[in-house]
């Protein structure tokens, strides 16, 4: 307890050391893409998702989650029912969207390929086959895809992006080439945007990934954390996300989705009206 209380007060006096110099919030230009940083969510057990969701409100800060139907804290699966209403408030707030595969489902490795298709070990963590290694074709592994994007699209009312991430970040050259093939464009993250809220939290404290942050994240880069991580003792967010938002803005930069995303926006630009639309369009 002493710890968290700790860890409290250096988020407050770092915000407050911040509001002495610049107005409250800070809401830096977007308009130059070397500015810009893509912060972006991971789903988890959902613990301090209702606590992210109003630091981002209150900064005015867009983000993309990538989601998938993960065990939770409370309710039914990170994209049951039970947060239907978390996941249309976000919509309505302008955040983007996209598949994390629906199950979670790790590759593990390339497999020989069978009658000229790519085939691939896969492990889910969640669902009825979490756990257990599976193989699966590049249409399978699409197939999982697409069930990520359609559950996101009836929770938000809108088309998610034709984006994804690979649980873990573990992609082949031959998974990215499925993926691409049906219409997906896998997005990883910048070494410094590695926010490190999965790692173990006596080796690696808030204070020091907090102030790791604040010195390497640079424009352009993409951010990765989660809506709650089970192994870290110490939760990430409640210290660090809030004065993390505040000294990046005091440092000049801004946020985005990836929809803003330069490279990112030619394909997604470019998927309109292609097969993937139309697959979701019609679920």
């Amino acid at each position: 307890m002493r710890r968290a209380n700790r860890l409290s007060r250096l988020a407050r006096r770092t915000i407050a050391a911040l509001a002495l110099t610049l107005p409250w919030p800070v809401l830096a230009s977007c308009a130059v893409p070397q500015q810009t940083v893509y912060l972006t969510f991971d789903t988890g057990h959902m613990g301090v998702a209702p606590l992210i969701a109003d630091v981002l409100r209150k900064h005015a800060v867009p983000v993309t989650f990538f989601a998938a139907h993960e065990r939770t804290q409370s309710g039914d699966g990170s994209l049951g029912d039970a947060w239907a209403p978390w996941w249309a408030e976000r919509a309505g707030e302008g955040h983007a969207f996209a598949s994390h595969t629906h199950d979670h489902a790790y590759w593990l490795a390339d497999l020989p390929m069978r009658e000229g298709l790519a085939q691939f070990r896969i492990r889910p963590s969640a669902g009825p086959l979490a756990g257990q290694t599976l193989q699966w074709s590049a249409a399978q592994y699409c197939q999982e895809l697409d069930r990520a994007s359609r559950r996101l699209q009836h929770l938000t009312g809108q088309t998610p992006l034709p984006l994804f991430r690979a649980p873990g970040g573990k992609t082949s050259a031959a998974l990215l080439q499925a993926a691409r093939g049906c219409g997906y464009l896998h997005v990883g993250w910048a070494a410094a945007g590695f926010l490190g809220d999965e790692l173990p939290s006596d080796r690696y404290p808030n204070e020091r990934l907090l102030e790791q942050a604040l010195r390497k994240i640079r424009g352009g880069d993409v951010l990765v954390a989660h809506l709650g991580i089970w192994s870290r003792q110490d939760p990430w967010a409640p210290a660090v996300l809030e004065p993390l938002i505040v000294g990046l803005k005091r440092r000049g930069l801004c946020f985005a989705t990836l929809r803003e995303h330069p490279q990112m926006r030619q394909w997604i630009d470019a998927q309109g009206g292609t097969a993937l639309q139309k697959r979701l369009q019609g679920s």
